[in-house]
């Protein structure tokens, strides 16, 4: 589902991925681990297609994502990819439905069934109770979860995580990582996590660590 060869990034003259390759099957859940600074949300915006490496290829779903078009680009990563962030990067004035209803929209410039396809997507993440309520008016848990919920509405292949649970609670962040492993069960989707939760990293199918730019 995911294949990176000889991914090498610098910044300057710092470099960040020194010739990372990657190979991940359909349906795994997969942690990469690793001190701060090692690369590895370099590596996951990369990969995400929200960055560009100065050397080596990235294939997500058999497409060769470096030779897209920036709008074909856009339209792969919104159909694609899902993203879910360690600060849920929800717009403060839209509610719940609405921010989940956002990348469906964008797809599709349907209202209505962006609204339906939100409105079934929160029930199922048990947010049927905060369709309309705004970031400011839910729990971390609960921003964490219309987060996810943004992130699955289009039925993505692949889901992105950078630091999913870093900002939750104990019992928020189990929560989090058995709906993540649901997630997979229900809708066949691949995951790639960033993370330094210890718990995380023992459910998952793969750990994978980072040291100065390279997996070890």
């Amino acid at each position: 589902m995911i294949k990176a060869e000889n991914i090498q990034k610098s910044f300057g003259s710092l470099q960040v991925l020194k010739g990372v390759d990657l190979h991940i099957k359909p349906n795994e859940i997969v942690t990469i681990t690793g001190a701060s600074g090692a690369g590895k949300t370099t590596m996951l915006q990369i990969l995400g297609t929200l960055d560009r490496a100065d050397v080596g290829e990235v294939t997500i779903d058999g497409i060769v994502v470096g030779k897209m078009s920036h709008d074909k680009l856009s339209e792969f990563r919104n159909s694609t990819i899902g993203f879910v962030f360690q600060f849920h990067q929800l717009l403060p004035e839209f509610t719940a439905l609405e921010n989940t209803m956002l990348p469906y929209l964008i797809k599709t410039g349907n209202f209505d069934k962006a609204k339906a396809e939100a409105t079934q997507i929160l029930a199922y993440l048990n947010l049927a109770d905060r369709l309309h309520h705004k970031p400011n008016e839910l729990s971390g848990g609960e921003k964490q979860r219309v987060a996810v919920a943004r992130a699955l509405i289009n039925k993505p292949k692949v889901i992105f995580a950078d630091e999913p649970s870093g900002s939750l609670d104990s019992k928020n962040k189990k929560e989090l990582h058995q709906l993540l492993f649901k997630i997979r069960a229900d809708f066949s989707t691949t995951i790639l996590i960033v993370t330094h939760d210890k718990e995380l990293t023992q459910i998952a199918d793969r750990t994978l660590e980072m040291a100065d730019g390279r997996f070890v």
